[in-house]
């Protein structure tokens, strides 16, 4: 893919776990991501889906700088994230931003709506402190708030109306590339479509790369141009998000796909989901070989004996499973 805006090459991120109380021991390394590759265009929704604990918030974290990257390079507009100091960090932070999963905790308590909007834009330096006002009120309305709310504090707000707040301070540097994680999960449903179609209208008219964390593959159907499914810190498939969800080849993703409710009662009866055997392996201590291989039902012995790369599977489809051409 020509001129990706953001770029991921072999993205580790992993966790030292020590035992002991006076001496620390090192007894185990957690592997949260491992080995992720990945571009986005610009101007791309990427759609990120996974099961809990497969290491989602963890490579957002990890793009954002916010984690510190083991190995690899996560790249932006050309420059190398993971080797840039602090003072270039602040700076490149103007162009990525991310909406946090929970609307309760990623707002201080004690900032009124108008001093949480204002801040980054004063200490980016934006705007004059004599325009701060009127671009709160303008990032307001881009949400679908009225200006007149900018004087309350986050708890005078709904869930939704909290996160409206969260996407306008994600919006107010005007970045180039958004990271979502998971933005909808805490909402009701009907609230969920309006931050989602908020969400999808905003990529429109501000040309804005988002990458969209997930575990509801239906959600990522609607929002996504691309899907890529993630399964104990490495991508397992990737691809168009109608063609991963309409034909999806790794067991995986075919596990997860199977479980996506219809609105049809009799289509619901009738379906066969796919229950996987097993919880997820631990990243602590992941299985040899393909990490799905304890819970794939097509899983056979050579599957434990190497840990299986993205191969193309057709046109923009990239999928890692040993027997591909089999099933």
């Amino acid at each position: 893919m020509a001129d990706p805006i953001l770029q991921l090459n072999d993205v580790r991120t992993h966790f030292p776990v020590h035992s002991g109380f006076l001496t620390k021991r090192h007894v185990g390394t957690v592997k949260a991501v491992d080995g992720v590759t990945l571009s986005v265009q610009r101007g791309e929704v990427l759609g990120l889906v996974g099961e809990s604990g497969c290491g989602k918030s963890t490579l957002a974290r990890t793009i954002m700088q916010l984690v510190p990257a083991t190995g690899g390079t996560v790249i932006l507009n050309g420059k190398n994230l993971s080797t840039s100091s602090a003072a270039e960090l602040v700076a490149m932070r103007r162009n990525m931003q991310m909406v946090f999963q929970d609307p309760y905790a990623s707002l201080n308590p004690r900032l009124t709506v108008f001093a949480t909007l204002a801040e980054p834009l004063l200490v980016h330096g934006v705007c004059p402190p004599s325009e701060v006002g009127a671009r709160v009120a303008a990032l307001m309305q881009t949400v679908g708030l009225a200006p007149r709310f900018m004087q309350k504090y986050p708890h005078e707000f709904s869930g939704g109306q909290r996160q409206r707040i969260a996407i306008a301070r994600a919006l107010a540097l005007e970045p180039q590339v958004i990271i979502a994680d998971e933005p909808v999960s805490a909402l009701d449903v009907s609230i969920q479509a309006q931050i989602l179609n908020l969400l999808s209208q905003l990529c429109r008219k501000m040309h804005l790369s988002l990458i969209f964390i997930a575990h509801d593959l239906a959600v990522v159907k609607h929002i996504s141009d691309r899907v890529a499914v993630m399964y104990l810190g490495k991508i397992v498939e990737l691809g168009p998000a109608a063609d991963v969800i309409e034909r999806p080849r790794h067991p995986y993703t075919r596990a997860l796909v199977s479980a996506i409710p219809t609105p049809n009662p009799d289509v619901e009866r009738s379906r066969q989901r796919i229950v996987l055997a097993g919880d997820p392996p631990s990243p602590l201590n992941p299985p040899a070989g393909c990490a799905f291989h304890p819970r794939c039902p097509y899983a056979q012995e050579k599957c434990q004996l190497a840990v299986p790369p993205l191969v193309a599977d057709g046109p923009a489809r990239e999928v890692a499973c040993v027997r591909l051409g089999e099933i």
